[in-house]
C-alpha cells in the first residue's frame, strides 16, 4: 500500500478530533464511546487551538489524497504529562489501515522529527487493557515511568529518551 507522510496543514487541524476519537480505546468486544466524550476538558487538551503552542506538531498519513492517520505532539498537562519540556504524543489510524506497518513508519518519522528539534524525550499513555500496544512502544524504546487514571481506566505513562536514538 503506497502512502505519503507529510505535515498536517493548519486548515486540516479540525481532523484531529476524528483521530483523537480513534485513539480512545474501547474494550475488546465493548461498545465504542459516544463522540460526546471528546467534549471532556481533559480530552479537549489534545486538539483545542492546536497549532498555537510552540511545540504543537502533527504529521499525517495520506493515501490517494485522503488522510488516514495522524501522529501529533503537544506540551500539555495531560494523562502522560512529565514536565513542561516534554511533548505528549498521540497516534491514531482509521481501523482499515491498522496492522500494515503504516503506524510504525508514522511514529518513527515523528520521533526522528522530535529528536531533530532537540527535544530530550517524549511521553504517551497507553491503556493497561491493551498489552500489545504497550509492547509495540517498548520495542521502540519507550519505558513505563508511572500509571495514571485516564478517561475511563488505568493507563501506563511511558517515556522515550530521544538523545542518541535512530528511528530509521
Amino acid at each position: 500500500m503506497k502512502f505519503k507522510i507529510r505535515e498536517m496543514k493548519p486548515e486540516e487541524y479540525g481532523e484531529l478530533e476524528n483521530f483523537l476519537y480513534e485513539a480512545i480505546h474501547a474494550p475488546e468486544g465493548g461498545v465504542k464511546h459516544s463522540r460526546d466524550i471528546l467534549k471532556l476538558p481533559e480530552l479537549q487538551l489534545y486538539t483545542k487551538n492546536f497549532g498555537t503552542k510552540p511545540a504543537d506538531d502533527c504529521l499525517v498519513v495520506e493515501i490517494e489524497g485522503k488522510i488516514v492517520g495522524a501522529c501529533w505532539v503537544r506540551i500539555m498537562n495531560d494523562f502522560s504529562h512529565i514536565d513542561d519540556e516534554t511533548p505528549s504524543l498521540v497516534i491514531a489510524l482509521y481501523p482499515d489501515f491498522c496492522g500494515k506497518g503504516i503506524g510504525s513508519t508514522l511514529i518513527k518519522t515523528m520521533l526522528t522529527r522530535l529528536a531533530n528539534k532537540n527535544f530530550k524525550q517524549v511521553s504517551l499513555s497507553v491503556q493497561k487493557s491493551i498489552p500489545k500496544t504497550k509492547k509495540f512502544y517498548e520495542r521502540l524504546g519507550f519505558e513505563v515511568v508511572g500509571e495514571v487514571l485516564g478517561e475511563t481506566e488505568l493507563e501506563f505513562v511511558m517515556r522515550l529518551k530521544l538523545e542518541g536514538k535512530n528511528f530509521a
